[in-house]
């Protein structure tokens, strides 16, 4: 939505005798609304809301490990070690990099000892690079989404096993 656009839509708004005005356009909402019981009625600008539908990701189970001999509603085994690990996962939406440059080598690798505040990948919203750092210390298990692929909110990323 272009700016002209909206200081001309303020404008019009303000011109007029209307007291509230949602517009939505390309996925974007702008509201403009009066408070009743002034003299000087003036338009008010909410937030811009950019909504997009996202699909949910596909739930995909691993094959059986006993040769096709398990029951279906037997729940599959879980790590031994799912106890003593902690799930770092993404604040935004964005893309995944787990290097800070193309040719530079990854921040962690799986067997890599971490700390607090360490910055282990980044995830890039909006032409801005966000450094994602760890929260325990301990060692990187696994690393659970592929260079350059897209994340979403609260998505696992790492996978640490506590020290």
């Amino acid at each position: 939505m272009d700016l002209n656009y909206l200081r001309r839509l303020v404008k019009l708004f303000d011109d007029s005798t209307l007291t509230e005005l949602t517009i939505e356009e390309e996925g974007i909402t702008v509201h403009l609304a009066r408070h009743l019981g002034t003299n000087n009625a003036s338009p008010v600008m909410a937030p811009m809301l950019v909504s997009q539908a996202i699909p949910p990701a596909p739930v995909v189970s691993p094959p059986p490990t006993d040769g096709g001999q398990s029951t279906p509603d037997a729940a599959p085994a879980a790590p031994a070690a799912s106890a003593k690990t902690h799930t770092i996962v993404s604040p935004i939406v964005g893309t995944f990099y787990r290097a800070p440059a193309p040719d530079a080598e990854p921040f962690v690798k799986v067997g890599d000892h971490v700390a607090p505040g360490q910055t282990l990948c980044i995830v890039e919203a909006m032409k801005l690079m966000n450094e994602i750092e760890s929260d325990v210390s301990g060692t990187v298990v696994k690393v659970l989404v592929e260079n350059g692929e897209a994340v979403e909110y609260n998505q696992p990323l790492f996978e640490i096993a506590l020290d």
